[in-house]
């Protein structure tokens, strides 16, 4: 992948030297097979898996709609599985390829390698979160959303912490293989407790506020209120607190602690 970037005219700007990197990533995307059906398949069935479980759901005397339970339920699928899982096996096994090592005798700064192994990643999961919204739009009759920013934020704040959490989980992972397995516990801690599956309003207050400072918890408040437009400026200014400090405190420990050759 480095001969990749490094081939015809070397970009001159960070912009170009990541553009350069994801395309090559891409590639090597498009070849994994098991990488292409964890990424694009899985997050498209998993939400509408759970669809009879929601129907049964008190939802109506908390304002809520099995359209607006699986709407961000199934965009915080796609987060988990095609950006978030995606990414610590990308970055294990660029690690373990010793590509991130090579990358890094170049011009290429850590942090735009790190970004334009994500880009591939993070595209995606974008591209499939509008997939998913036009999907429910039509099929949940959904409405349009009442502050359409809000929904924005939040999918944005939920692509940047996921690509960084990502990177944080590959700085223990050994190898490919161990990848999901080390990725699994914020993944089903995120399906369980951050409103995805069973939403917080329907959870007792207390257990409510303990989830609600999981990592994707404010995501999906965020995108939830962006569509139902009930989010008050308090709780709107609280999940953004915790989104911003969760990615704040992965990006401090990648930079600390992520490694960029192999484990011995």
């Amino acid at each position: 992948m480095s001969g990749a970037v490094a081939e015809g005219r070397r970009p001159t700007t960070a912009a170009g030297r990541i553009a350069a990197l994801g395309r090559a990533e891409l590639t090597l995307f498009g070849r994994s097979r098991g990488m292409l059906i964890g990424a694009l398949v899985v997050p498209l069935v998993l939400p509408f898996s759970v669809r009879s479980v929601v129907e049964d759901m008190d939802l109506a005397e908390n304002g809520l709609s099995v359209g607006l339970v699986l709407l961000p339920g199934a965009i915080g699928f796609s987060l988990l599985f095609a950006v978030y899982s995606a990414l610590v096996a990308v970055f294990v096994g660029r690690r373990e390829e010793l590509v991130l090592k090579r990358l890094r005798t170049g011009e290429l700064r850590d942090t735009e390698i790190l970004s334009g192994a994500s880009l591939p990643a993070v595209v995606t999961g974008l591209l499939q979160s509008l997939v998913l919204v036009a999907g429910c739009t039509v099929l949940l009759d959904v409405p349009a959303p009442e502050a359409v920013q809000l929904a924005v934020l939040g999918l944005l704040a939920g692509l940047v912490m996921c690509a960084a959490l990502a990177a944080f989980t590959a700085s223990f992972t050994r190898t490919v293989e161990s990848a999901q397995a080390t990725a699994l516990p914020l993944v089903l801690v995120s399906m369980i407790g951050s409103g995805i599956t069973v939403p917080l309003e329907l959870m007792p207050d207390r257990l409510a506020t303990a989830f609600s400072l999981l990592p994707l918890s404010p995501v999906i408040t965020l995108i939830r209120g962006g569509w139902s437009g009930d989010l008050s400026a308090a709780e709107t200014l609280t999940a953004c607190a915790v989104a911003l400090a969760w990615t704040a405190g992965a990006v401090f420990a990648v930079r600390r602690w992520f490694r960029w050759e192999p484990r011995r």
